[in-house]
């Protein structure tokens, strides 16, 4: 298994993945994904079998403290100094479900998000993942505003601990 960033010739392998996961009203197409890449390949982390795309988490990073449906349109949200990383999706290819695939990369992304500075972590998810992402520290905030897809989501925040300071004692 492998943890790693984005390039530009994943983007076939991530748009599959995509239309597998999501209905066509909430998947990023093509389109979406190259601009995505292309101002924030840091910021897709793909877990790979023998080279195999199977699970992959994606967002912007910015200043903004909730992820709003015009994010998602907008590459240009991301700001690499922001506090707040967004999570856009967390996808796994549906034969490989159930094998903690995508635990091991939301981690990675919580880990890399930490040793950045963030303040956290936002993400929206449907009822049925709430408890799922709550499991690794995500608060429910209830339901968001966002109506990307035209479903009910709630947003989620990981809030992290403040780096410690560097004053003297």
């Amino acid at each position: 298994m492998e943890i790693r960033h984005a390039l530009p010739s994943d983007l076939d392998c991530l748009a599959a993945v995509e239309a597998l996961c999501f209905p066509p009203a909430e998947a990023a197409g093509a389109d979406s994904l190259r601009g995505r890449l292309a101002v924030y390949p840091n910021h897709f982390w793909l877990l790979l079998e023998e080279g195999r795309l199977v699970s992959y988490v994606n967002g912007p990073v910015t200043q903004q403290p909730d992820l709003a449906d015009w994010m998602y349109h907008d590459p240009c949200v991301h700001q690499e100094n922001g506090a707040w990383q967004m999570i856009f999706g967390v996808s796994t290819e549906p034969s490989f479900r159930k094998r903690g695939y995508a635990g091991q990369v939301l981690r990675q992304v919580i880990a890399d998000a930490a040793a950045q500075g963030r303040k956290g972590l936002v993400l929206t998810c449907k009822d049925a993942l709430v408890r799922y992402y709550a499991g690794f520290g995500f608060a429910d905030e209830g339901i968001s505003s966002s109506q990307h897809g035209g479903v009910a989501w709630h947003q989620m925040r990981l809030t992290l601990p403040a780096s410690p300071s560097c004053s003297s004692v």
